[in-house]
């Protein structure tokens, strides 16, 4: 596997054991740090998905991961000379996926702990993968706009064609000058 994938799995899963434990170990189930306020430590079981959804479905929700993993590594089996971005986002993936699976066979549940206004309380790991998803919907929303922008499907505005007249002229009308219809302006050939 790819050592920056290594990388960003190990940190990812790491940080979010060691803040798990360091909840665990310094604060009680239900207590929250400081007691009030915005931004607080708050040591909470979830049974549930991020951010405490499907609450009590633990082996359904430990099947589903599993196989999020499994989808993963196809992915970017077939996805390996992708970018940086990518490869970050794989790892974060990765990383959060362990560490919350990790905790459904060890302890039937999750630990959460960041509890930021309304939003329900959540985990370094539910963050990797949140952030993850994120990153490549990203990724792949700008590589989309530049392929159709540079070299992808031409269209009547990249092709040289003129709405009415049909056939394959340049952008200077030369219909010789470029045998595939894109013109200078059009991109690859």
């Amino acid at each position: 596997m790819d050592p920056l994938v290594w990388v960003i799995f190990v940190l990812a899963s790491g940080l979010d054991q060691l803040t798990k434990w360091l909840v665990t170990s310094n604060i009680a189930l239900w207590e929250s740090v400081p007691a009030d306020g915005f931004f607080r430590i708050t040591h909470v079981w979830n049974t549930g998905t991020a951010f405490g959804l499907f609450r009590g479905r633990g082996d359904l929700l430990l099947f589903v991961s599993l196989a999020a993993v499994v989808l993963l590594i196809f992915f970017y089996r077939h996805a390996r000379g992708e970018s940086t971005l990518v490869r970050l986002a794989v790892g974060l993936q990765f990383g959060g996926a362990l560490g919350n699976i990790v905790d459904r066979v060890r302890l039937g549940h999750v630990t959460d702990f960041i509890d930021v206004g309304p939003w329900p309380i959540f985990n370094l790991a539910d963050s990797a993968i949140v952030v993850g998803i994120a990153i490549m919907v990203f990724y792949f929303v700008t590589q989309r706009d530049a392929a159709v922008g540079l070299g992808g499907p031409p269209n009547k505005e990249t092709s040289g064609e003129r709405p009415g007249v049909g056939g394959s002229a340049s952008m200077d009308g030369n219909p010789d000058a470029n045998s595939c219809g894109r013109g200078r302006l059009g991109g690859g050939g």
